[in-house]
């Protein structure tokens, strides 16, 4: 490895962060509660409960929607686990390990997308509460929450950014004392929360649908389909790019089997707990605005789950701004991690205050989630054959991904990678239903609204890599022509 990669032996973690680089053993940490409490932490928010109660809104029953929840969370966070062990394995980010399968230079396709990616979530997390924000300010007398109160908004929404790019700025180890002081009192509160809603509530256990307008046959099975792209699977997807990012500092005497189920728990409970609890809620109703969702429904209540809804898009958005700077360094921008912090706040906000002049809630948020899985899918399809298919037959150095532009122990266009990561986006929108034409590809509209997106792009892109990946990966690892030596002849 080239030596301006390498770190110092007596560099802190903070300085080993500033540029992309292999995370040394000597820097990482031997406990996984650590990873437990950030992905619990990043899933507390109140963008799950909405998700809950998304599927309640798209006209499905109580018990459908929780089947859909519970079960494509479990496919979709058990798939993530296999992206937390590659972080600890190599001490590599996400995108950096996205250098194999698409190429050194190839690899700026997906890390660019990512950024953007990052600066999306960031911005739909913050304003995903400034609604209930606002509810709740009304019910203190601060504001009328029947007026728009856009000005409000957008200094919350400032608020927040600040705060959220201050913890970030320091890195890892403030991201995870974060999650670890603040996730244990959030989940006090949202017991609580629980508690009044499902045993002093009028909530509608047996709630099959909106009166008059029960799904059956083929819709009911396509709104479920729809619905475990958005909040099922789908979810646990998104999250794929991510896993390795903070993983990467686990030690690699760490069994497996701990990091692995402390990182799928630490996603699968809070998602699914708060998605229940949405849900439950949304039974009343079958809205799924948070302001209706808490304030209506817990009244005078409401002001202590305040700390939550805050703690909320903090806990979550300090992983999207600092694995947007990741995810930027991976194109070769050379700049300190910290400078992007910054950056990405500025750019985070402005759409937060774009955001904020969205009227069709359902639609938007629909439309971003699967707009997601369609790359992500894919991504995760060759990613996962690469590493637990082609390198275990034939392995390669990790090192070589922290080579700089122009080595010869990496291709520069992947093209194996990069053509099935646009055959799998391709096919992914062929078999998507979303809210809007746009999203609603043919064969799902041939097929009556059924939505098997996250599969048709997974596999596709995985069977197409799986075929042409392997002859491109074994060709770099042998050495490069100007490294061999020639054998005068006798």
């Amino acid at each position: 490895m080239p030596q301006d990669h390498a770190a110092p032996a007596a560099a802190t973690s903070t300085d080993i962060e500033q540029q992309l680089q292999p995370i040394p053993e000597d820097a990482r940490t031997s406990r996984v509660s650590g990873q437990f409490w950030i992905w619990a932490g990043a899933n507390l928010a109140p963008i799950n409960w909405v998700l809950g109660a998304l599927g309640i809104n798209l006209g499905l029953g109580f018990a459908d929607t929780i089947t859909v929840l519970v079960l494509g969370n479990f496919i979709g966070m058990a798939l993530f686990g296999f992206f937390v062990l590659l972080g600890q394995k190599t001490g590599a980010t996400g995108m950096v390990l996205a250098r194999a399968a698409f190429g050194r230079r190839g690899n700026y396709l997906p890390a660019a997308i990512q950024a953007t990616l990052g600066i999306g979530w960031c911005a739909i997390n913050t304003w995903i509460i400034l609604d209930l924000v606002m509810a709740l300010f009304g019910k203190l007398g601060w504001v009328d929450p029947d007026q728009p109160n856009y000005g409000w908004k957008i200094a919350v929404a400032a608020g927040l950014m600040v705060l959220q790019v201050l913890i970030a700025f320091f890195g890892y180890k403030s991201i995870a004392a974060f999650e670890r002081w603040t996730v244990p009192p959030t989940i006090l509160v949202l017991t609580a929360m629980s508690v009044v809603a499902w045993f002093g509530m009028d909530i509608d256990w047996t709630y099959a649908g909106p009166p008059g307008e029960i799904l059956t046959g083929m819709d009911r099975i396509a709104a479920m389909s729809a619905v475990m792209t958005a909040i099922g699977i789908g979810w646990g997807i998104t999250w794929f790019t991510y896993a390795a990012d903070y993983s990467r500092f686990v030690s690699r005497a760490v069994p497996r089997k701990r990091l692995y189920f402390a990182s799928v728990l630490g996603q699968f409970l809070p998602v699914v707990w708060l998605g229940v609890l949405g849900a439950s809620l949304a039974t009343k109703s079958g809205s799924i605005d948070p302001g209706e969702l808490i304030v209506e429904n817990y009244g005078a209540l409401a002001i202590p789950v305040l700390l939550m809804v805050l703690h909320g898009p903090i806990a979550t958005n300090i992983l999207n701004i600092y694995t947007f700077s990741v995810a930027t360094q991976a194109l070769d921008v050379r700049a300190k991690r910290q400078a992007l912090n910054l950056i990405v706040g500025v750019f985070a906000l402005v759409a937060v205050i774009f955001f904020i002049y969205q009227e069709d809630f359902a639609a938007v948020l629909d439309s971003w989630l699967i707009g997601l899985v369609a790359w992500v899918a894919a991504w995760g399809g060759i990613m996962l054959v690469h590493y637990y298919y082609i390198d275990r037959r034939h392995p390669a150095d990790t090192e070589r991904l922290f080579d700089p532009v122009g080595t010869p122990r990496l291709p520069v266009m992947n093209w194996a990678g990069i053509g099935a990561l646009l055959a799998g986006i391709c096919a992914t929108w062929l078999f998507m239903y979303g809210l809007l034409p746009a999203t609603q590809g043919p064969i799902a509209v041939a097929l009556k609204g059924l939505d098997l997106s996250w599969l048709a792009g997974g596999l596709t892109s995985a069977a197409v890599y799986a075929i042409f990946g392997p002859r491109i990966h074994r060709r770099y690892l042998a050495p490069a022509p100007q490294q061999r030596r020639r054998v005068p002849k006798a």
